[in-house]
């Protein structure tokens, strides 16, 4: 845990990894809070204008126990994999501790996907059973017989048919369970990349990546846990931002998590959540933010108790940045991972780190550069690829089956991210895109991510996306792609309108020289802009 400190240097300096050598998340998470103090909170569930619910710290191990016997007998033993198909809620959280007790392998994976992409997930990973809902088991009935690993599924919704009833299988299994002796290296839990490039692979995590996430959670939400504390986000738990920035870490720390079974983000009902849920502490993706940017009188009609903000998945952005600081009256501090290495940069504004446009500085025990393609850390003010150095406890283990790819993801000792930046003389670093979405114009190498949150600024702008399309004289130009708020028509003059707002605030060689109006913006489970669509889209516009 991060002690808290008055500088960024002294926070690096008084820091050092202190992970067990037998570490089980299930047990960390649960019946540790359980044998000191039952009563306590672990979870609220959040269902509208209802009354919330509580789920503590005593029921989440009790019931977990009862679950891990259940799929116990039911065939499911060490190394197997089992899969949450699943929105936030109870029931999830209490999935998630049984297989880490089980010494399985949880697979989230979000209800969102359609049929293809769970199959293909599914039978990647080698799946042995899934914990799902009435929604989830009637697309995997579409699937099974294509799934010949696949053995049991478990309904939360009731006992139907090919499907075991969640409340059942605890209820008849209540009793203790001798979780498994497992180790930090032991696998844990395998993430699906999000596939924004290439087919998704599984990121393996072993037990320390709980523990490895920890200063990276405490950083930008100010020294967490503070009295009163209460942790929320938007993000599904399947994803590493939902489960690893809030869900596991806040069970951990013994700070209260918010639960929502919202299948669409809504940044209304986003702030009557947080509202009425008295959130201190919300991890919102940058997506997210520009949605919020929309509603208006926020102070006049909710009263917020927000401590911290945090974001990250994409980059922030200038104009976000602001906006909160004057509508929300805080900073939010910009972290920076990834899947196969999460919350290795981060801002905290409480000691003063924090700068606009910037993803943050290292979290105390990460080394983080930016280097060459020889694998060479570069000077400051020079763009290459970020990397993270292993050993790193919060770094994946491998890709799951797939040793070639793990190979190809190090130079060395460094893991690529894929991600372009450059870092400047005082240590922040700046993010301006993937590999592939970086736009070479005229001669400039131009990221996307300061365009878009330029474009969505902009009073009539909703969402944007920015990519390069060829073009014979500049190499290629930016254009855009955006969707805009109600109330607002499209026309050329808007268009013209909106280009010139970008040209005004960045420079002459960023402005999109094209601007198209579309209907949505198609993103990620985890809220990323999908880009790629829109550059092929634009490559097959110029006959490239």
């Amino acid at each position: 845990m991060l002690e808290r400190r008055d500088s960024y240097d002294r926070l690096v300096s008084d820091f050092a990894w202190q992970i067990p050598q037998r570490l089980n998340i299930g047990v960390a998470v649960a019946d540790e809070w359980a044998a000191r103090e039952p009563d306590r909170v672990a979870l609220f569930e959040y269902r509208g204008e209802g009354e919330a619910v509580a789920l503590t710290y005593g029921e989440l191990a009790a019931r977990s126990n009862a679950f891990a016997n259940a799929l116990a007998a039911h065939g499911v033993t060490r190394g197997d994999r089992v899969a949450l198909l699943l929105p936030q809620g109870f029931e999830t959280a209490i999935s998630h501790v049984a297989i880490y007790k089980l010494g399985a392998i949880a697979v989230p994976l979000a209800l969102l996907f359609g049929v293809e992409a769970l199959e293909y997930r599914l039978f990647t990973a080698g799946v042995k059973a899934v914990v799902t809902n009435a929604a989830g088991h009637a697309k995997l009935a579409r699937v099974r017989d294509r799934l010949p690993l696949l053995e049991q599924i478990v309904v939360t919704d009731g006992e139907t048919i090919g499907g075991l009833g969640f409340d059942r299988l605890v209820a008849d299994h209540a009793g203790p369970f001798d979780a498994a002796d497992t180790g930090p290296d032991d696998p844990a839990m395998m993430i699906f990349t999000s596939g924004t490039t290439g087919p998704p692979k599984g990121a393996l995590h072993g037990h320390r990546v709980l523990l490895g996430h920890i200063p990276g959670v405490q950083m930008p939400h100010e020294f967490l846990p503070r009295q009163g504390d209460r942790l929320w986000t938007p993000a599904d738990w399947a994803w590493a931002g939902g489960l690893l920035n809030v869900l596991l870490p806040g069970l951990l720390l013994g700070v209260p998590v918010v639960a929502s079974r919202a299948e669409k983000f809504d940044p209304e009902a986003a702030f009557a959540l947080m509202d009425r849920m008295a959130v201190r502490n919300a991890f919102i993706p940058p997506t997210a933010l520009r949605m919020m940017k929309t509603v208006t009188s926020i102070c006049e009609r909710h009263r917020l108790a927000l401590r911290t903000i945090g974001s990250g998945g994409e980059a922030l952005g200038r104009e976000t940045y602001e906006w909160a600081r004057e509508e929300l009256g805080l900073t939010i501090n910009e972290f920076y991972g990834q899947t196969e290495c999460n919350l290795v940069l981060s801002s905290c504004a409480a000691i003063g780190v924090s700068r606009a446009g910037a993803i943050g500085r290292p979290v105390p025990g990460h080394e983080v550069a930016v280097i060459d393609a020889e694998g060479r850390s570069n000077k400051a003010g020079e763009a290459g690829q970020i990397a993270v150095r292993r050993p790193d406890p919060v770094m994946f283990l491998e890709y799951w089956q797939n040793p070639e790819a793990t190979a190809r993801k190090f130079v060395g000792d460094w893991m690529l991210t894929g991600d372009q930046g450059v870092v400047d003389k005082d240590g922040y670093f700046h993010f301006f895109g993937r590999d592939d979405d970086v736009i070479t114009s005229a001669g400039y190498r131009i990221g996307p991510t300061e365009i878009e949150d330029c474009l969505t600024g902009h009073p009539a702008v909703a969402l944007a996306a920015a990519v390069g399309k060829p073009d014979t004289l500049r190499t290629e130009i930016v254009k855009a792609y955006v969707v805009l708020k109600e109330g607002f028509e499209r026309s050329d003059a808007l268009a013209a309108e909106i280009s010139g707002w970008v040209r005004e605030r960045l420079s002459a060689h960023e402005y999109p020289r094209e601007v198209e109006f579309v209907d949505s913006m198609p993103l990620t489970t985890t809220g990323k802009v999908i880009r790629r669509i829109f550059r092929d889209r634009a490559r097959e516009e110029a006959g490239a």
